[in-house]
């Protein structure tokens, strides 16, 4: 199969779908890379390392889409990428659908065989490509909400840790998925006070045994979320319901009552947002201002920190990549079912049912879509 990585131009995006390392075992497995050039450079990889890990380069996106049977990238396609994809082409990557029917729409119409990232599952349950990003953001959060707690990016001028004399701040974390558990992890060492918020007993009794109790775990209701939210000064929301938008947590009319210069970083703004004033923002401009609290709303956060992402990620969805082009897509979805739950859009039909509900569009399951 021939293997197509272009390079990412959504803006301030610097990961890129294959590593030099990962090329070298898609060409050991017969299988033919082309990369688009300066593709790896923000991960510090050259066009010379692809050339040595066995890739051709293309100048240009249009020659990768045009002779790849299989287009293996990072973030969703933009509408210039999408227009270039074809019926039949596989498209492996983070789509994030359900707040974004534009995408659906094209991709719908192109014919494509689109598998995300973020719904492919695991033997346990888990979301093994989703995850690794999860971990990354969830520690970006913490270090976004510091920044954006600093007088000069509109916060209220607030050290998290205090110093003597002077008390912490307050983080609440909603959502103690991976997400949430990586971003206490790093809460907890800027001596902050911490609160994680979930709706899962379960949960939060392992946060409660991970930081010996130095976390403040709270049942999450209504009342709960609300009056923890109030009285935080960085509120980070990692809640994900797979394929579907996130749930509205944090209400607008709980801003006015929030803190003056207290921020809200929303890691779930790829599916939409659990804060009801979210909007997708990038790294060139990655906050606005709401009721006087601070919006930290980055649509790829990881791409803040490309080298660390990129590996991690290629870590996980190598594996599942060569199964797609050793087996192609048909074989590959059926002989597993992990990898057919990422199976999203695929020959003009919504086939994640999640995603048809959220865009209220006609669902076809995946087992009719592979038999036809």
């Amino acid at each position: 199969m021939l293997v197509g990585v272009p390079k990412e131009i959504k803006v301030h995006e610097y990961r890129v779908g294959l590593t030099p390392s990962s090329v070298r075992e898609m060409v050991a497995h017969g299988h033919t890379v082309l990369v688009q050039t300066d593709a790896g450079i923000g991960i510090g990889a050259t066009d010379d390392d692809y050339r040595r890990a066995g890739a051709a380069i293309a100048g240009a996106a249009e020659e990768v889409f045009l002779r790849a049977d299989m287009i293996v990238k990072v973030k969703e396609p933009q509408a210039i990428e999408r227009a270039m994809l074809r019926e039949g082409q596989i498209l492996f990557t983070y789509l994030h659908l359900a707040p974004d029917p534009e995408q659906a729409a094209d991709l719908i119409r192109s014919g494509a065989i689109c598998v995300a990232y973020e719904t492919v599952t695991s033997p346990a349950g888990g979301l093994p490509l989703l995850a690794p990003m999860s971990e990354v953001a969830g520690r970006l959060a913490v270090q976004a909400g510091a920044h954006c707690l600093e007088k000069s990016a509109g916060g209220m001028g607030m050290l998290l840790g205090g110093v003597a004399g002077v008390a912490p701040g307050r983080i609440v974390i909603i959502g103690a998925g991976m997400v949430g558990t990586n971003a206490a992890q790093m809460a907890m060492g800027t001596g902050a006070q911490v609160v994680v918020i979930d709706k899962s007993v379960d949960a939060l009794r392992r946060i409660d045994a991970m930081f010996n109790g130095r976390a403040m775990t709270v049942f999450s209701n209504r009342d709960n979320v609300e009056r923890e939210v109030l009285r935080a000064d960085l509120v980070i929301s990692g809640v994900l319901i797979p394929g579907d938008a996130a749930p509205k947590l944090v209400t607008r009319e709980m801003l006015p009552k929030m803190k003056r210069g207290s921020v809200i970083v929303d890691v779930a703004i790829d599916q939409g947002g659990s804060c009801e004033t979210s909007r997708p923002t990038t790294h060139a401009d990655p906050t606005y201002v709401v009721d006087g609290v601070v919006h930290y709303m980055v649509a790829n956060m990881p791409g803040a920190v490309p080298r660390t992402s990129t590996y991690a990620l290629n870590n996980a969805t190598l594996q599942f990549a060569l199964q797609l082009a050793n087996k192609g897509w048909r074989r590959a979805l059926s002989d597993n079912p992990h990898l057919k739950e990422g199976l999203n859009v695929a020959a003009g039909k919504v086939t994640y049912k999640a995603v048809a509900k959220a865009l209220n569009l006609p669902y076809a399951p995946a087992d009719a879509v592979l038999s036809a």
